[in-house]
């Protein structure tokens, strides 16, 4: 059958970043080395204890068999300990915690558990693409909602409240932001919490990047705010935090109706990650936690040389205060052209992949995200390539101290 028979598929967009991901595939098939910071996918070695602990589990050959969709208790108990100690929120394991075949699929099930075709979601832009397009496939119209530093972001969602027809369901929050690296602080949370419970809405949290964070004080969840449980549910994961991506554990958190939805939809579409993962997952929540504050600090020391360096070769970029991402604006010479031809272009010259800011939302245009996926040597020789490339371009170092952007609010504006 054509493709244009399949409707879900037809409300996806091409996919940006294929294209680049094309060039980068015959970059290298041709011999060259290109220095990937397009994708983030974390490239440090899940730390040792918990890989032992799936090897020592998987010997048992009982847990071969099928798992359960909502999680073993044992880590639905280790994730309600984990808030604890970090929030300071008390969770039931029973009632108010899934676990998730990472955050990003418990996010698009819980859309298809809650969403009726025509309901409408807010979602900021830029944005990780799930958080619109989950709703996209399970039917829903998005309105966008620009997201940026000296943006009133919840002054955009209530002039987006009051201009949707339908009046929106949900609305959609991710802090440390992924890609901007945006943080929002616990004042924000209590006025996202009162807007949803005077407009009748569920808020979906995202906070993959909690604790990947390097000034100020540890990013809050929103469920520390009074009321929240009424109205929100919040999606963590093991990826970044343990650097665990391929395990594909995650958790969702938070009001029981939507707990209750997502457990539901889950127990007809899977049977839960393999056991044997979910026991090395609750041996990471529960055991010791220096390898937490070593991943961090491994990110702040490739955040320091990637911005530094770039700074020091005329590229004007902000340092993030969260997340494993760079969010930096296009060079002024290159603004013209858009995001998806400089990331090319710098693919091209430099041997350098990043992700063209526009696949992540129209707002996303003028940016370009950078992973810290690279070790210190590969991203100083990324910095090299790339001063080499502005040299090119007639862009020559300034000679003066890098930029900084703070990042305590979206409603704050760029120092």
């Amino acid at each position: 059958m054509p493709e244009f028979a399949f409707h879900r598929i037809r409300r996806l967009p091409p996919y940006v970043f294929a294209e680049v991901n094309e060039m980068k595939a015959r970059a290298r098939a041709a011999g060259r080395d290109v220095i990937d910071l397009g994708m983030g996918n974390p490239d440090s070695p899940t730390p040792r204890h918990i890989v032992d602990k799936l090897i020592e589990t998987v010997q048992n050959p009982r847990t071969h068999r099928y798992s359960t969709s909502r999680g073993i208790p044992g880590l639905r108990r280790a994730l309600a300990a984990y808030y604890a100690r970090r929030f300071g929120v008390r969770l039931d394991p029973e009632t108010q915690v899934v676990v998730t075949l990472g955050s990003k699929e418990g996010l698009a099930n819980l859309a298809q558990a809650i969403t009726a075709p025509g309901d409408t979601i807010l979602v900021p832009n830029p944005s990780y693409p799930i958080h619109p397009y989950g709703f996209i496939i399970a039917g829903a119209a998005i309105r966008h909602v620009h997201l940026a530093p000296g943006v009133d972001l919840m002054a955009e969602f209530a002039h987006a409240a009051e201009h949707s027809v339908p009046p929106p369901t949900a609305m959609i929050l991710n802090f440390p932001n992924n890609p901007t690296t945006l943080t929002v602080d616990l004042d924000f949370y209590r006025e996202a919490v009162a807007f949803a419970r005077k407009r009748d809405m569920f808020i979906l949290s995202d906070i993959a990047y909690a604790e990947i964070y390097f000034d100020g004080e540890p990013p809050p969840s929103i469920l520390q705010v009074p009321g929240a449980m009424e109205v929100a549910v919040e999606f963590s994961s093991m990826s970044k935090t343990y650097s665990m991506p391929g395990w594909r554990i995650g958790f969702a958190a938070g009001n029981e109706r939507l707990i209750a939805a997502l457990a539901r939809i889950k127990s007809y579409l899977d049977y839960g990650a393999f056991t044997p993962i979910q026991v090395a997952a609750a041996t990471a929540l529960n055991g010791p936690q220096e390898c937490v504050a070593a991943i961090r600090a491994l990110y702040r020391e490739r955040r320091d040389v990637l911005v530094d360096g770039l700074n020091r070769a005329g590229w004007p970029v902000p340092r993030p205060r969260a997340t494993m991402f760079v969010w930096a604006p296009l060079p002024e010479r290159f603004r013209p052209m858009g995001s998806l031809a400089f990331a090319k272009l710098l693919l091209e010259e430099a041997q350098v992949a990043v992700a063209p800011g526009i696949g992540f939302g129209e707002y996303g245009e003028g940016f370009v995200r950078m992973a810290l996926v690279e070790n210190r040597h590969r991203l100083r020789q990324a910095v090299r390539n790339i001063r080499q490339f502005l040299r090119r371009h007639g862009i020559e170092p300034p000679g003066r101290v890098p930029a900084r952007l703070d990042e305590g609010r979206p409603t704050e504006p760029v120092e």
